[in-house]
């Protein structure tokens, strides 16, 4: 399937032959992460971001404005008129009447779809509810590929909130394109939902559900880490429970492989000591700076075609 034209809502909707693609533009726009292109001069994206962002939000905006185009939108309901009471789909209406593509990050489930059925443009879903965050996931596997060239072969293990945390759910549904071991870490109570996990058997998926990153430390070749998220919580009880119950340490690395990769999403709390950021282990500040020529590559594709 093209990528011209096309929404970008969940991991579910690419395949191997999609996300290579992605890579490998990605990898070219590289050279003009800190350049100004002008292949999409006279484009413009609006952000609908109705949660906080920055990561997510100032990459997709610096990649656009690299590729030549112009952004508009708001990073906050108190900046839109939805504080006033406008329906989302009413803004959704006049973004599309501005705009050649929007990004949209919303609370609800299924927002992001929702855009896209009303939109003429193409939708790019920047984070929606507890499920989908597809570009996170295609930022993610894309690290894994620049650092080790291949994500095949590769044992992968997810530590955190495994349960709440969006990333983690597009993340699993991305790999499943691949052939990798995955080794999830969490507390009980934040273990994968139970579709996740139906879906990884379903897929055929090499996985398994550990309680302690000493388990499964010295075979692991990337170590993701996710914070436990105050704000996903439905019951502030629940996370009092488990807040600060796993940080990542020099010490707790010690007896991994020496080519061992830390990613975090980020923003971090206190889950990764910052005086891993000085280890050869630390990745996740590469992690974010790819952030920017991979939604370039993905603004190029789906506006501009191969």
């Amino acid at each position: 399937m093209t990528w011209l034209n096309r929404d970008v809502i969940s991991s579910l909707d690419f395949n191997r032959e999609d996300l290579m693609q992605l890579f490998n533009e990605a990898k070219e726009m590289e050279n003009y992460a800190k350049s100004k292109l002008n292949i999409l001069d006279g484009k413009i994206m609006a952000t609908a971001f109705f949660e906080p962002s920055t990561r997510t939000r100032l990459s997709f905006e610096a990649a656009m404005l690299r590729l030549g185009g112009r952004v508009l939108g708001f990073g906050s309901v108190e900046a839109s008129s939805v504080a006033k009471g406008e329906s989302l789909g009413d803004t959704i209406r006049m973004l599309d009447s501005y705009s050649d593509i929007i990004v949209i990050r919303h609370s609800l489930e299924g927002a992001a779809k929702y855009a896209a059925d009303i939109a003429t443009v193409p939708v790019v879903n920047a984070g929606d509810g507890t499920q989908n965050h597809p570009t996170q996931a295609m930022l993610d596997a894309y690290t894994i590929w620049r650092e080790y060239g291949r994500i095949d072969d590769l044992t992968i293990g997810i530590l955190g909130d495994l349960r709440y945390a969006r990333v983690v759910t597009s993340l699993v549904q991305l790999l499943s394109n691949f052939k990798v071991k995955l080794r999830l870490i969490s507390p009980e109570i934040l273990r994968p939902r139970r579709e996740l996990v139906d879906f990884m058997r379903m897929r055929g998926m090499n996985y398994s559900l550990h309680l302690n990153l000493s388990e499964v430390l010295s075979e692991l070749d990337v170590l993701y880490v996710v914070r436990i998220q105050r704000e996903r919580f439905p019951d502030p009880v629940e996370y009092e429970r488990v807040k600060g119950s796993f940080k990542v340490t020099p010490e707790s690395l010690i007896g991994a492989k020496d080519t061992l990769i830390v990613l975090h999403p980020l923003p971090r709390v206190d889950e990764v000591d910052h005086r891993l950021d000085s280890t050869k282990y630390a990745k996740y500040f590469r992690q974010s700076a790819l952030g920017v020529p991979l939604r370039m590559a993905l603004l190029k594709l789906v506006l501009k075609g191969d």
